[in-house]
């Protein structure tokens, strides 16, 4: 079996799988930027919103900053993975981008 993977046929976002006879390229985790293999363990580096940690990439959770990240006024951090948004608090609607009482 050659090993086609030597070459590294895949995309950036993309690891080489070698099968005998051919290879296969499957998708890195959503938490990379490159890859060697499979899982957030295998990442060359962070995507923008994750962080290393005990060698894994792991969603930040905006929300519990120090530094607030949603600043209008009756409005809530809601996280999500690689990001978060910013919501109206219950009871509140947005109305042209502000939080007004429903």
């Amino acid at each position: 079996d050659l090993d086609e993977c030597a070459t590294s046929p895949c995309k950036d976002d993309q690891y080489c799988l070698n099968t005998d006879g051919s290879f296969s390229c499957k998708a890195c985790d959503a938490s990379c930027v490159g890859c060697t293999g499979e899982g957030s363990d295998k990442c060359k580096t962070c995507a923008s919103g994750y962080t290393k940690e005990d060698e894994k990439c792991t969603d930040i959770d905006e929300c519990n900053l120090p530094e607030k990240v949603c600043m209008k006024e009756n409005q809530d951090c809601v996280n999500t993975s690689g990001s978060y948004k910013c919501v109206c608090s219950e009871g509140f609607e947005d109305k042209d981008g502000t939080c007004v009482q429903t």
